[in-house]
């Protein structure tokens, strides 16, 4: 008991596992009832018990056992995970328990296997139970056998694989134990009741006895088909109708209705064949075979051919080389004189083509023609021999294959052939169906049998006819009667009468039999029997039974029947007679008023104008059906008729033409009276569009195939070039919107071959683009026909043929077939293809390849081979294009494709990759025989081999197809081959092949073994290519299947199988989508959408964009996805979600490793694989996996996808765009090396909106980003189309926006030196554009370079660059007048005489010339130019106002004026969020509202006011700005309206100092008094406003960190401008600057502030050309903020400003300062960090959060030193006196240390006076200057420049080290002071010379 209660208390699972056999029992049965509790299928408890279910089966305990098999079959029917464990089950069921005494575990064990088959797992099922029938103990082999015959008879052969079974059946006869051999009988009785009579042949060689015991048995069986008695889970709704057909079953066994025959037939038929095992006879052949085969002796060659005839009598043959075995026995069927020998030889070849099937095809071609050709023969068994072999041989190819080798027989003179060729023919139309009998094979065959109905011997006209019959009876009569249009009634009958004998073969009907059968049944059942027909659209009698059945129905099938009929009706044409002009009257007389009728001629033409407008009108309104329109339309002939002279009235004829043609039953008739006159209006500039209309309304009325053919015979009758022109115009147009279904191509041709050699060059160029139009239909094919063209004239055709290439031809929108679907489209997309291909005339190179052309293929001498192969390739050459028929080279040269000089091997290839361009689709015969042996070549040691081998390849796919490379074994067979070169390239070529099908045979599953095997490979690349392959092989057949394949593998092998497969499981790539057929109104919005109206294209691109944005979510998409709308599928229903995922800090990570060179940096010429591979690795964590597909899928409409779904999801996951911002620019780069151009067009409208976005959100672009992205954006500059570089121009204009113009100017120069001229042009367009934006400032310190560089282009070749280049100095000149000339240097003659012409043409002259400066004179430009970062402003609105105020002041001569014309074309540079401007506004548009601005009242209300007035202040004219300037100044004075303002601080601040550098540009060219008085007024303004900006309330604090930077950055680089401190002292601007910094550094947020001094400081020291001055005026304002800190450390957010001084510290370490003499910046840095902490305390620790790796920061150790020696404040008042002393103003530095250093040693022992007076000697001792200014003087500004840096900083550090000094004395002395309460001094002050000492010691420590 102690025992039992041990186990009781464990879970169910562990008891299951127990030692003690109780246990197990316990565990077992709670088990099986857990397992019939639990109802839900994925239930997490089937989980825990997937490992244990093995157990269950194989306990060693009998009664333990019992119960577990109970509940493991419980638990494999319920668990949805059961059937991961089948193998370890069953194996257990079939050692385990099948040796079992007790019958009960056999039956359970039973009930398992079959538990797992009925789950989908019968396959592994099987394999272990046939592995039981080997196992030596008899019991396990019964019980199997018994088992197999159990699922054979409940489930059938459709789920039971028979052959394996059936192949076991001899052995099991042959076993010991007769309960096996009793059991073994049992289940071939079951099988024979299955398959019947295909038991037979593999059975035959068994005992006779057991032989006859079976028959007895099996004719016992009743003759009824068996029924599967228990189904899959798949299959429940065949199970359903099994019950269904039950119940419905009436009492003599017969079914009610048509279902139940189906039902019976249900039963599949296996064929004996593939249960056969294949045998060898290739090596049992007579060594002397060959060499018999050719005696003399016909009983040597009888010899021969009957041992071959008895190795051919085997059913089923090996695959191997039987080539010159048909070799042979073709050469005695078309040679040998004795006809027994024939007859041999036919046998043979029948016997070879029954055993080897499919596999014996690729020989079908050299045997058909040789056996037709001897039907001459008239003996009944040679033609009888010859018969069965030809019906042998047409079994293992397809009637496509050989039908040229049977209509070339078709025309033979002997009767016998003709006769034996139709009766051919015959009885293989038997064996076709529709789809394998296409209307394109049908045709030529019905053509060539329709001549021999009129033969003149009756048996040719009979086996014609029977023929003709079969072939009505296979395809129907529909399919054949176009062919019969011009046969007799009598003929025609007696084809019908032969068709209704015909009997397909295998007792097929006939979709019209299938119909016709359930209407003898009674009426209620019709409908029923209607339901299982084949689809109707597939056969013509279908739809027509459908039609009679349709009126059971009610009256909705009715009016479908009728709109079929009208439909049917309108595309029937119309036919009538011709009508003379006085019928015409009368008919016309009775439709239109009378007033009409007599005015029509009148001599006044507003008469005639009237009259014209009340015929149409007329007509309009008029009934269609009554609408007499051949009447109507002559008329309008009526005098003057066509040769109408006043335009209105000829417009409204044309116009009448197309609406009669429209709205009537307009037949050809009419159309041919007024086609004349309506293509002779074409060449009309006035009445050419409403002549093309009306061309286009007959065109739809009498089909544009005829009507075009019309058009072009007129137009180029009439002789007038204009017309011509005009004409194949519309037809271009026409084509694209009618199709080019039923197009005469061979009538266009000539015609476009007349207008080619036209004089007139609008006719030439409507005639090449009209064959570009055909190019998209017709494809490479087009262009051989105009291959004699002039080499100027085939230049053009190419260049128009490139244009279109790749493009898909636009669904039709108009004519019939916009409204063809289904068989009407696919037979017109056939008959088009066909119509090309049987345009080609292809020639018989038969006769040429001779015998001894072959023989020197095959000789013995390379050099004679090398001769054979190139009389071959000359052939080939002079046909160009030829039929399939080729002889006996086939042959031939498969067998130098392994000759042993490689030379020779490389020469066939390239003869075999001419023979596929010249053959086309007939190439697929001479797969078997040529293109698999192409594969072997794939095997050679040499790269060259290889590579022209996989291009010989490639070559042949292009014309075959893939389908016919997958069928069939010979793919495998080549995988099979250990040779790692051949298994490399194989999977290679296979991996980027397979992606691209839709379907593949199921052939290729045959290949998955070898694949497996290759997984193993010892050779690295092999493997490599193998897991590559797999994604492409899963994407086909499945992982199931593949799962399955490896399942069979040994258990090393298969566990890193199934790990790989795994892997590659999710790289799966998606199959590629069906074509949609676009409907007409998604054309149509497609075509809206990419056409917007005029207005909208006018509109500028700031308010484009977003429409554009907007149109493309809400129209494009939504259209899109309406055309091929389909049921949603899981793939599908996964792209609901977000395609991005955001990573935390991913951006920051990639950046770093790209930093750090651990992966690869993104930099290249062209990109290479493995850049590719690195950002799709990148990119997988970060997005969706679906969109990852489309965006690495090799199909470029992938790609278009994928930018679409990025384009919709743009608006919705704009941060998580942001975060993959890298990713996404990488990805686009990689696009732009693509040469398709819709993929380029989607890039580029997507860039437009993102960079858009990225605006609006006041993004900037990191350096990584532009320097991925940009240089790649420029290479697209030189692309040779107009639309594409529109675009680029478009996306650098909005990159100014986010990133800055100094740094794009960096990269236009890179592109400068492109070797592309184009790309040089754009580039230098560009530079200008940005030196008329932003000034001179754009260069930085590099202007001199930059413009040399520039004026260099001004000899380039190309002129566009030279203008290009002429302009940007010109616009230079503008800026900075003669000084250009200096920064430009020397150059020659010509450039310089060409700027010079320029310059004097140029219409923006700089109105302040500097001509008068003198030449030593230099640029004093500010020496800290480098570190002014230009802000990026919107400046093409407030340029285009300029020019609008410019013109309006013309007559006063205004600095910098602007060329209105010059404007319209700079490009646009934006800034984020400065000036919105509402489109919408119609006072925008207004140029004279330029100086009426919004009062201020009016402010509040628009925010656009105020964008209108901040993007004013910018302006470059004065006038303008000043006026901006004082409406801002009004409105920051006023206290109640300066908060209008507000959230506009950024953008103000960054529009003056934008005017503040058009300031310096001024200042350098301002050499008049008067203009130098405006700058410096506007200047005062500048200042003045800032000023204002700053007091106004709490504005100043919502400046950004950035902003601050460049503001202080601009003010201090102006303190120190040269031309500034040229005025003498310091200028009342210098002073007003002053004044600005200081209350700038008060009123500023002061988080924000010292980010943008740290950020300042931090440039300042990296930067080379920074001067001295300017890194003291920042640190001054460090030490500024240092003396405010005490006020503002409460509001500072300290983890921020940590953050930055660790960004700095981290920049310049301790290290780096050293060998820098910038030691003092690095002091005061710490002096702030040092401050902090003494205001803050201990508590700073914890504000290091935004630091990483915060212990190796240098800001943690520097507080940690500075916390060991912390002090605690004395007291309160201590600490609020030092903040006061702090806090007052000095009036320098030393003196407000001295105030400050006093506070604290007033606690000393001595007076603070005297002290004061001590400090004063040391200063004095230390050669400080203590002249100081006065107070109010220091209140107005910094301190000045000339005071010396050091000592401030070490003054302020004395101060706080002598504070800690006081606090130390004290606690040493004890004594506690009190707050609040004077010290009086005590004793004698101490000495000085103590005090020198201790601030000896004091310096020490700083140190």
């Amino acid at each position: 008991m102690g025992d039992d209660s041990e186990w009781m208390t464990l879970p169910t699972d562990q008891k299951c596992e127990h030692k003690v056999w109780k246990a197990r029992l316990s565990g077992y049965t709670e088990a099986l009832q857990q397992f019939q509790r639990v109802t839900d299928e994925k239930s997490p408890e089937w989980g825990k018990y997937q490992g244990l279910i093995k157990t269950f089966v194989a306990d060693s305990n009998a009664v333990a056992q019992l119960k577990g098999l109970e509940a493991a079959l419980a638990y494999v029917e319920k668990a949805h995970v059961a059937s991961r464990t089948v193998g370890e089950v069953v194996s257990g069921v079939v050692c385990k328990v099948f040796n079992q005494p007790k019958a009960r575990a056999k039956e359970l064990g039973s009930d398992i296997c079959l538990m797992y088959i009925e789950i989908e797992k019968g396959e592994v099922v099987q394999e272990e139970l046939l592995k039981g029938l080997d196992n030596k103990n008899p019991k396990i082999a019964l019980a199997c056998v018994e088992v197999l015959r159990r699922a054979v008879s409940e489930f059938g052969p459709k789920v039971i694989t028979l052959k394996p079974v059936v192949k076991v059946l001899p052995k099991l006869f042959e076993l010991r134990e007769k309960a096996v051999r009793d059991e073994a009988k049992r289940l071939a009785v079951e099988v024979y009741r299955w398959i019947r009579d295909a038991l037979r042949p593999p059975l035959q060689n068994i005992n006779a006895v057991l032989l006859k015991d079976l028959e007895e048995e099996w004719a016992k069986l009743p003759s009824s088909a068996p029924r599967q008695s228990r189904f899959l889970r798949s299959q429940q709704d065949l199970r359903a109708k099994y019950e269904e057909q039950q119940q419905q079953q009436q009492p003599d066994g017969d079914t009610a209705d048509g279902d139940a025959a189906d039902l019976e037939d249900a039963a599949p038929t296996v064929d004996a064949y593939e249960l056969l095992e294949a045998v060898e006879i290739l090596s049992k052949m007579p060594k002397d075979f060959y060499e018999k085969i050719e005696a003399k002796k016909w009983q040597e060659r009888k010899e021969a051919l009957e041992a071959l005839e008895t190795l051919t009598t085997n059913p089923k043959l090996q695959a191997g080389e039987y080539g010159d075995v048909v070799k042979a026995l073709n050469k005695v069927i078309g040679k040998d004189t004795n006809v027994m020998l024939v007859t041999i030889a036919a046998k043979c070849v029948a016997g070879l083509a029954a055993g080897l099937r499919k596999k014996f095809g690729v020989y079908a071609g050299h045997l058909v023609p040789t056996m037709l050709e001897k039907f001459k023969e008239r003996k009944a068994q040679v033609v009888q021999a010859l018969q069965e072999a030809v019906d042998a041989v047409f079994l293992s190819t397809t009637l496509q294959n050989i039908s040229e080798d049977v209509l070339a027989v078709m025309d033979n003179k002997n009767p016998s052939v003709k006769q034996q060729a139709s009766l051919f023919l015959s009885r293989s139309f038997c064996h076709c169906t529709t789809t394998t009998l296409p209307k394109s094979l049908l045709k030529p065959l019905c053509v060539a049998l329709l001549k021999q109905v009129s033969d003149s011997a009756p048996e040719v006209r009979d086996a014609a006819f029977e023929a003709l019959g079969t072939a009505m009876k296979v395809v129907g009569e529909r399919a054949v009667n176009p062919f019969l249009a011009d046969v007799d009634k009598l003929k025609i009958d007696k084809i019908k009468e032969c068709s209704e004998k015909v009997e397909l073969a295998g007792g097929r009907k006939t979709s019209g039999q299938m119909k016709k059968k359930p209407v003898s049944n009674a009426e209620p059942t019709a409908e029923a029997s209607a339901r299982p027909s084949a689809p109707s659209r597939k056969t013509p009698t279908a739809s027509a039974a459908a039609k009679q059945s349709a009126p059971k129905k009610g009256k909705a099938p009715a009016s479908k029947g009728a709109a079929a009929t009208t439909k049917n009706a309108k595309n029937k044409e119309t036919v009538e007679p011709e009508l003379s002009l006085e019928v015409c009257e009368e008919q016309a007389a009775m439709v239109l008023p009378a007033s009409c009728m007599q005015t029509l001629d009148s001599a006044n033409w507003k008469e005639r104008l009237a009259a014209m407008e009340d015929f149409h009108k007329a007509v309009e309104q008029m009934d269609s059906r009554e609408m007499p329109c051949q009447a109507l339309v002559r008329l309008l002939a009526k005098k003057p008729g066509w040769k109408e002279t006043n335009f209105q009235v000829m417009q409204l004829k044309l116009q009448v033409v197309a609406t009669v043609a429209q709205r009537g039953s307009f037949s050809r008739t009419s159309a041919l009276a007024v086609l004349e006159a309506v293509v002779d209006r074409t060449g009309d500039i006035k009445c050419s569009g409403r002549a093309k209309e009306a061309l286009s309304a007959v065109a739809e009325a009498c089909k544009l195939p005829w009507t075009a053919e019309q058009v072009v015979f007129i137009a180029f009758g009439q002789k007038n070039p204009k017309n011509q022109a005009e004409a194949l115009c519309w037809l271009s147009s026409a084509i694209k919107e009618f199709g080019f279904a039923g197009i005469n191509v061979k009538a266009f041709i000539n015609n476009v071959k007349t207008a080619l050699a036209a004089t007139n060059p609008a006719v030439r160029s409507a005639a090449v683009s009209l064959l570009g139009v055909m190019y998209m239909y017709m494809g490479a094919p087009l262009r051989i026909f105009f291959e004699d063209e002039r080499t100027s004239l085939l230049s053009q055709i190419d260049a128009e043929f490139e244009k279109v290439k790749g493009q898909t031809p636009p669904a039709p929108i108009r004519g019939s077939s916009k409204a063809s679907t289904g068989e009407e489209a696919d037979e017109q997309e056939e008959e088009l293809g066909t119509d090309v291909v049987d345009l080609l005339p292809r020639t018989d190179i038969s006769d040429k390849i001779t015998s001894e052309m072959v023989s020197k293929i095959g000789d013995k001498n390379w050099k004679l081979r090398k001769e054979g192969l190139d009389e071959v390739a000359a052939v080939l050459s002079d046909a160009k294009f030829i039929t399939a028929s080729i002889g006996e080279l086939p042959l031939a040269l498969k067998a130098r494709l392994t000759d042993s000089n490689k030379i020779l091997v490389q020469r066939t290839l390239s003869i075999l990759q001419q023979m596929a361009v010249a053959m086309g689709p007939a190439l697929r015969q001479h797969i078997r025989g040529l293109g698999f042996p192409i594969l072997n070549v794939l095997g050679d040691s040499k790269n060259t081999v290889r590579a022209a081998g996989l291009a010989t390849l490639n070559v042949w796919v292009e014309q075959t197809g893939m389908k016919e490379w997958l069928e069939g074994e010979e793919l495998s067979e080549e995988l099979k081959k250990e040779n790692p070169f051949l298994r490399h390239e194989l999977l290679a070529w296979l991996a980027g092949k397979l992606p691209s099908l839709r379907s593949v045979p199921s052939d290729l599953s045959l290949c998955v073994p070898h694949l497996y095997c290759c997984l193993e490979d010892r050779n690295v690349d092999v493997r490599k290519k193998a897991q590559d392959a797999l994604p492409a092989f899963m994407m086909h057949l499945g992982f199931d299947k593949m799962n399955k394949a490896a399942a069979k593998l040994k258990p090393a092998s298969k566990d890193q199988v199934v790990g790989l497969l795994e892997k590659a499981r999710a790289s799966v790539p998606a199959k590629p989508s069906a074509p949609t057929k676009t409907t007409p109104a998604a054309s149509g919005s497609v075509k809206a959408t990419q056409s917007p109206p005029a207005s909208a294209k006018a509109a500028p691109a700031t308010e484009q964009l977003p429409a554009e944005a907007k149109k493309v979510k809400s129209a494009a998409v939504p259209k899109a996805k309406a055309v091929g709308k389909k049921p949603l599928g899981k793939a599908e229903e996964d792209r609901s979600g977000p395609i991005f995922i955001l990573v935390p800090n991913g951006k920051e990570q990639r950046i770093k490793e790209e930093k750090s060179l651990k992966v690869l940096k993104w930099n290249f010429i062209t990109p290479r694989e493995e850049y590719v591979d690195q950002l799709k690795t990148q990119m997988m964590p970060c997005v969706a996996k679906w969109l990852m597909e489309d965006l690495f899928h090799s199909d470029f409409q992938r790609h278009v996808k994928a930018i679409g779904t990025l384009i919709e999801h743009l608006e919705a996951e704009t941060g998580a765009t942001v975060s993959c911002l890298d990713l996404i620019l990488k990805w686009f780069t990689l696009r732009f090396f693509d040469t398709n151009t819709s993929v380029l067009m989607k890039a580029l409208e997507y860039l437009r909106v993102l960079f858009q976005m990225l605006i609006n959100k006041d993004y900037h672009l990191t350096e990584h980003e532009a320097t991925s992205f940009i240089p790649y954006l420029i290479l697209k500059m030189g692309e040779p189309k107009d639309v594409v570089r529109k675009d680029v121009r478009g996306i650098c204009r909005l990159l100014g926006q986010v990133y800055p113009a100094s740094k794009i100017f960096l990269f236009l120069m890179d592109g400068t030196k492109s070797k592309n001229s184009k790309q040089r042009a754009e580039c230098l367009e560009e530079l200008g554009c940005l030196v008329g934006m932003c000034g001179m400032l754009v260069f930085q310190q590099t202007a001199s370079n930059a413009l040399r560089e520039i004026a260099g282009h001004i000899a380039d070749r190309d002129t566009a660059v030279r203008n290009a280049a002429l302009n940007a100095l010109v616009t230079a000149y503008n800026i900075c007048g003669e000084q250009v000339y200096k920064l430009i240097g020397q150059l020659s003659e010509k450039s310089m005489s060409m700027l010079e012409e320029r310059l004097k043409r140029s219409v923006k002259k700089p109105s302040a010339p500097a001509a008068s400066r003198p030449p030593e004179e230099k640029p004093s430009g500010s020496a800290n130019a480098c570190l002014l970062r230009k802000p990026s402003l919107r400046l093409s609105e407030i340029r285009s106002q300029n020019a609008a105020v410019q013109k309006q002041n013309s007559e006063v001569p205004c600095m910098f004026q602007l060329d209105q014309n010059f404007i319209m074309e700079l490009p646009e540079l934006f800034i984020p969020n400065l000036a919105v401007v509402d489109s919408e506004e119609p006072w925008l548009d207004m140029p004279e509202f330029k100086f009426r601005l919004p009062s201020v009242s009016s402010l509040v209300e628009p925010v656009c006011s105020i964008n209108l007035i901040i993007s004013q202040v910018a302006s470059s004219d004065a006038k303008t700005s000043i006026q901006a300037l004082t409406k801002i100044a009004e409105i920051l004075r006023h206290n109640s309206e300066w908060q209008v303002m507000s959230g506009h601080v950024d953008e103000l601040v960054v529009s003056l100092l934008m005017q503040l550098r058009l300031l310096a540009s001024r200042r350098m060219a301002a050499e008049r008094l008067e203009a130098q008085r405006d700058v410096d007024e506007l200047y005062s303004s500048v200042i003045g406003s800032l000023n204002q900006l700053v007091l106004a309330g709490k504005l100043a604090q919502e400046a950004s960190p950035g902003v601050l930077k460049d503001l202080v950055q601009a003010l201090l680089s102006l303190i120190l401008d040269p031309q500034q401190q040229q005025c003498g002292g310091e200028s009342q601007l210098i002073r007003a600057v002053h004044i600005l910094l200081s209350t700038l550094l008060k009123t500023a947020d002061s988080t924000s502030t010292l980010s943008a001094l740290l950020m300042l400081l931090q440039e300042s020291c990296n930067s080379s050309t920074c001067s001295s001055e300017f890194k003291e005026l920042v640190m001054k304002c460090h030490w500024r903020m240092i003396k405010l800190l005490p006020e503002k450390v409460e509001a500072l957010y300290l983890d921020r400003v940590l953050l930055d001084i660790h960004n700095f510290l981290k920049v310049f370490p301790r290290e780096v300062i050293r060998q820098k003499p910038i030691d003092l910046i690095h002091r005061t840095v710490k002096t702030l960090l040092h401050t902090l902490y003494r205001l803050v305390g201990p508590k700073i620790m914890d504000h290091l959060s935004l630091i990483e790796n915060r212990d190796e920061s240098a800001v943690e150790a520097h507080l940690k030193r500075a916390m060991k020696h912390y002090v605690p404040p004395l007291s309160q008042v201590n600490t609020e006196n030092v903040c006061k002393a702090k806090t007052l103003p000095s009036a320098s530095p030393v003196k407000s240390s001295t105030k400050s250093a006093a506070v604290p040693f007033s606690t000393e022992n001595f007076n603070p006076a005297h002290f004061q007076e001590r400090l004063r000697v040391l200063k004095e001792l230390h050669v400080v200057d203590i002249n100081t200014k006065p107070v109010n003087e220091v209140r107005c500004g910094l301190p000045v420049v000339s005071s010396k840096p050091a000592l401030p900083s070490s003054m302020d550090m004395l101060q706080s080290q002598l504070s800690q000094l006081l606090e130390a004395r004290e606690e040493q002395d004890g004594q506690n002071v009190r707050p609040r309460s004077p010290v009086t001094p005590v004793g004698p002050p101490p000495d000085l010379s103590d005090f020198i000492a201790r601030l000896e010691r004091i310096k020490a420590n700083l140190h």
